[in-house]
């Protein structure tokens, strides 16, 4: 880091929380605080939208996802615009009819407070943990590479999000998006265009491709039905569908984002775009890590990308052993290298594969040594691979433009996080449960309050939290164990009107403790625990309800 990339990233960042204070002060009622005021136009919803789902784990972990797996990785996103008509057809419509604040606050007038709260809960547990992930995400990385404190980054992210989160309410969060999405968007296209002009003379981007197809980088569609693959073309459209589904259509960070919108129009507009862009943007996004693999066979890479791993193994007395086996890596680097250039001919791909298998093994090898090394240092390199290329390969203040993309990312997920945790605690759990009636200054005075809490508790979960085995991951996951059971519960709202709340709410209980079970277990793939949540909690509902809808406390609260 040199003083330009310093000033670069300050300024980047100064700006945004300074320009999302300013533009948006002042709000004076819930309506404006928690909906921006219904004037949301289409553009700044989709950009809200894609920003609020763009975290810093998708430009830390999906190109190294991709250096690792190839461009597979992107079917997890199949089933998103089938999601997206869904919800401007039905969903929207409903929300913007019923002139709701929270996607839950429309369960209460079909089924019940119970409900109602039940969901909202549920809400705050997946969506309060992943708000700490968001932060922990880029800390715990930018930490390891730049030797920065990580407790000090955690609550610098924080903090600052904070800042703007709480003084401007929804219309902040859109506000600084716009800018953010214009930071992400300038900062990845730079850095594809220079990993591009620093391939040797010759290799054109068809090169490229070429190079990454004969390491199985470029196979991007799997029809197989194998539940031990995680991203298929079948889960993704239908797993993904269902978690796209829940995510867009339930989760308080998303459906804030359109219901600040102008009009039903402008809201379905808005997911639309999304709908449209999303999965040619992580396509692109996973193209700019096969591009960085393909720069590494041509320059010399780590046997591990996390520095912290490197340093570990060095200063313990497995030291020789990791260098032999840094060297066969260093050889097999080489023997891709003239495979390479002599031309990629059939016998020369097999040569390749069979080099990529033997320096996989060779980086399972050095994972077991490091763990022997320090048993606290984590192993796993994929988040590491693309913040380790920009910081060792990209010009002076394109490093620091990077490095502000990857923590305005990180600020644009977490303040519509924050944002929508807030607006559920105040206004489906403490507005929803007080009996004395306050103004509206009052309730905008609770949820600055509720905010500010969120912040120093997602901060905390930040703290305490462990790096599993990609962040990207561990956000889906999270997310697939409460969405399905929740989605579920919208769907027989909206489609099954025979079912009542107390056979709903039973239900989601049960189907709450099976899917954490099934997870627990490992019996699925965290892709079709949305599937079989939805499916399980409208069951369940339904037979309860036709089994005997008096068994049950009176539906009455």
């Amino acid at each position: 880091m040199q003083s330009i990339d310093w000033i670069v990233l300050s300024l980047t960042l100064a700006f945004i929380v300074i320009y999302g204070a300013w533009k948006t002060k002042g709000s004076k009622n819930v309506e404006e605080y928690i909906k921006g005021g219904n004037d949301s136009k289409w553009w700044t919803i989709g950009l809200s939208v894609m920003a609020t789902q763009a975290s810093a784990i998708t430009f830390l972990s999906t190109p190294g996802q991709a250096f690792h797996s190839g461009m597979g990785f992107v079917q997890f996103y199949f089933g998103l615009p089938i999601a997206m008509v869904i919800i401007c057809l039905v969903f929207i419509p409903i929300y913007h009819k019923l002139k709701v604040y929270t996607a839950y606050e429309f369960l209460e007038g079909r089924f019940d407070k119970k409900t109602r709260t039940l969901t909202a809960i549920l809400f705050l547990i997946q969506r309060g943990l992943a708000a700490g992930i968001t932060i922990f995400a880029p800390a715990i990385i930018l930490s390891a590479v730049l030797g920065w404190d990580l407790i000090t980054l955690n609550v610098i992210i924080g903090l600052l999000v904070i800042i703007y989160t709480v003084s401007g309410g929804t219309k902040a969060v859109s506000v600084t998006q716009k800018q953010q999405m214009g930071v992400i968007f300038a900062g990845m296209f730079i850095a594809f265009y220079i990993i591009l002009d620093y391939l040797p003379d010759g290799i054109t981007f068809t090169k490229a491709l070429e190079i990454a197809g004969a390491s199985d980088k470029m196979k991007v569609l799997d029809f197989s039905w194998d539940l031990n693959n995680r991203y298929t073309v079948w889960t993704g459209i239908l797993g993904g569908t269902f978690l796209m589904l829940s995510y867009f259509g339930t989760d308080q960070s998303q459906v804030q984002r359109y219901l600040s919108g102008k009009s039903v129009r402008e809201s379905q507009l808005g997911l639309i775009f999304n709908g449209l862009l999303k999965v040619p943007m992580q396509f692109f996004i996973l193209l700019v890590g096969v591009m960085v693999f393909v720069f590494y066979q041509f320059n010399s890479s780590p046997l591990n990308f996390n520095p912290k791993a490197q340093e570990a193994v060095v200063k313990s007395k497995y030291s020789l052993e990791y260098k032999q086996l840094e060297t066969q890596h260093q050889r097999i680097e080489n023997e891709k290298k003239t495979l390479i250039f002599e031309g990629l001919t059939v016998e020369n791909k097999k040569q390749i594969q069979k080099l990529n298998e033997q320096d996989k093994e060779l980086k399972e090898k050095a994972k077991e040594i490091i763990e022997k090394a320090d048993s606290k240092v984590e192993t796993n390199d994929k988040d590491y691979v693309f913040i380790q290329f920009i910081l060792n390969n990209l010009p002076k203040g394109l490093i620091g433009l990077l490095l502000a993309v990857i923590l305005s990312a990180a600020m644009s997920s977490t303040a519509s996080e924050l944002n929508a945790l807030a607006s559920t605690t105040a206004m489906d759990l403490y507005k929803r449960n007080v009996t004395k009636e306050y103004s509206d200054a009052h309730y905008v005075k609770m949820s600055k309050w509720f905010t500010l809490g969120w912040g120093i508790l997602a901060i905390i979960v930040a703290c305490v939290a462990n790096l599993f085995d990609n962040l990207i991951q561990l956000v889906n996951i999270i997310g697939s164990i409460f969405y399905g059971n929740v989605l579920g519960v919208f769907l027989l709202a909206f489609f099954i009107k025979a079912v009542k709340g107390n056979a709903v709410f039973i239900a989601a209980i049960i189907t709450q403790i099976l899917i954490v079970t099934v997870w627990y277990l490992d019996w699925l793939p965290y892709l079709w625990l949305n599937a079989l949540g939805c499916g399980l909690v409208m069951l369940i509902a339904v037979l309860i309800q036709i089994l005997d809808k008096n068994i049950f406390i009176n539906d009455n609260d």
